[in-house]
């Protein structure tokens, strides 16, 4: 009985909790980067702009990502809900909608690898 709770203690102390990332930090990566994080207008995207962690769009080559971050995990799981909630019946959701951590991603179109890792290779917290 005592090897089992230590065996379980040391499972839970051993698990970390994933990075928290954030707007300015993801922001000033992907300026560095050469692309240029804007502002999202309220009319927009009223989920993003509910964001407790801010928002921002990026524009790439032949596509577009809103990434919406929350100050939690439990914050981002949220933006996700919201944007399947609301989302029209037309949009494959599944397939433009990413979450990463507490970051999550509104594609414009089927992204690809290198659209995916221009976005999540700055994540920053």
């Amino acid at each position: 009985m005592i090897i089992a709770v230590l065996a379980l203690c040391a499972s839970a102390c051993g698990k970390s909790t994933p990075p928290l990332y954030t707007r300015q930090a993801t922001s000033a990566c992907l300026q560095k980067a050469g692309h240029a994080p804007k502002a999202i207008g309220a009319a927009a995207d009223f989920v993003a702009n509910s964001a407790t962690g801010g928002a921002f769009h990026v524009t790439l080559p032949g596509n577009g990502v809103t990434v919406s971050f929350g100050q939690t995990l439990g914050d981002a799981d949220n933006i996700d809900q919201a944007y399947r909630q609301f989302h029209s019946k037309n949009v494959g959701i599944d397939d433009v909608l990413r979450t990463q951590g507490n970051a999550v991603m509104l594609w414009h179109e089927h992204p690809s690898d290198a659209d995916i890792a221009a976005i999540t290779g700055c994540l920053k917290s």
